[in-house]
């Protein structure tokens, strides 16, 4: 699996209570998250408003592609 290196900046608070979280689950602050970051796509996969959103980024993409391949 290819990974990408990302910096995320938290409060303070969230950071040691995200870091209290895995420790408690065993893992490592990556790992959950990670599995944080798998949930929420998974939730917006069922939301349809959200899909809805996500179709009409892609028309709109469509549109601009279209327009710069002439």
């Amino acid at each position: 699996m290819e990974t990408r290196a990302l910096t995320l900046r938290l409060p303070a608070k969230q950071a040691a209570q995200l870091e209290a979280v895995a420790r408690a689950d065993g893992v490592s602050v990556s790992e959950e998250v990670r599995a944080a970051i798998q949930d929420r796509i998974e939730a917006r996969r069922g939301d349809r408003a959200f899909q809805a959103r996500i179709k009409q980024m892609m028309e709109e993409e469509r549109a601009v592609l279209e327009q710069l391949a002439k």
